[in-house]
């Protein structure tokens, strides 16, 4: 089941960052077509922002493929419990570590619990992202800016530098960027950039990363229904999200995860320094 533009009311949310319990319609994260067949049987990925949205759902297919996963959120508590209990339901253990991304220690305590736990880590999933509305150059000012920066770009330096010490040959780094980073945004200049420099950094680190036998890929969605969206748009701005695309439509997050998992799996084994694009339809360079 999709939803279709005319199905999403106008609303917004007063807290940051916003919650997938409070949306309307909630966002479809689990596909109950989708059926694991152990293509990730026993591996730990560590997904941050993994409490909800594209995170959350990627955490449930990996579950559904046979992984473990540590969730690293800031402080949706809620929705954490629910992305645990929906791991859980697959028969697969679910660590919760709740934190500030900004701060390297915190990247680095959060790898360590990760090891502590499972023992290893195969996975590392860096898509924890903030975004703000900008209508102009002139409406960013610089600790704005500092604050996106540490978080989308910053903390994927962070949590890479801390996990690939303990990554085996065969494991993958999977970035989230997006389709604005090819096409940009004027509304979301800082979150195109960093959406950008991930980009950026995905294919400069992917090369030296093959020596250690580690992949590096990337996925750049789309419009996606997730708290991004009324986090950061006025209520009549989400009305109506994502008929911008050649599919008329918004895409869910179970629409996105099974990139992740074909870009963890041995199905990608030959892949690397490459990106994925679910984006309903929008043709991009590179």
């Amino acid at each position: 089941m999709t939803i279709s533009p005319s199905q999403i009311p106008p609303q917004s949310q007063d807290r940051t960052p916003a919650l997938e319990s409070e949306m309307t319609p909630k966002p479809e994260y689990d596909n109950p077509n989708y059926k694991g067949s152990g293509k990730l049987q026993d591996k730990v990925a560590l997904i941050t922002g993994g409490d909800s949205g594209i995170g959350r759902s990627v955490a449930v297919h990996y579950a559904k493929e046979g992984a473990d996963v540590a969730i690293v959120y800031l402080d949706e508590h809620k929705d954490a419990e629910v992305t645990k209990e929906s791991v859980e339901s697959y028969e697969r253990q679910c660590l919760l570590i709740p934190g500030d991304i900004r701060n390297e220690q915190f990247c680095q305590e959060a790898v360590e619990k990760t090891v502590d736990t499972f023992g290893k880590i195969d996975i590392l999933i860096n898509n924890a992202a903030i975004q703000y509305l900008e209508p102009s150059l002139d409406d960013i000012d610089a600790a704005q800016l500092g604050d996106i920066f540490a978080t989308n770009v910053f903390a994927m330096f962070y949590f890479s530098k801390a996990a690939v010490p303990h990554m085996q040959p065969g494991s993958s780094i999977i970035n989230t960027t997006s389709v604005n980073a090819y096409k940009g945004n004027a509304k979301l200049l800082s979150y195109s950039t960093t959406k950008g420099a991930i980009l950026a950094f995905t294919r400069s680190v992917a090369e030296p990363m093959l020596e250690k036998g580690i992949r590096v890929n990337g996925v750049a969605p789309g419009p996606v229904w997730t708290p991004f969206i009324p986090d950061a748009f006025e209520p009549d701005m989400v009305e109506g999200f994502g008929k911008q695309v050649p599919m008329q439509r918004p895409g869910q997050p179970k629409e996105i995860a099974p990139s992740f998992v074909f870009l963890a799996s041995e199905d990608a084994s030959y892949i690397s320094g490459q990106v994925l694009h679910p984006n309903g339809g929008v043709v991009v360079g590179g």
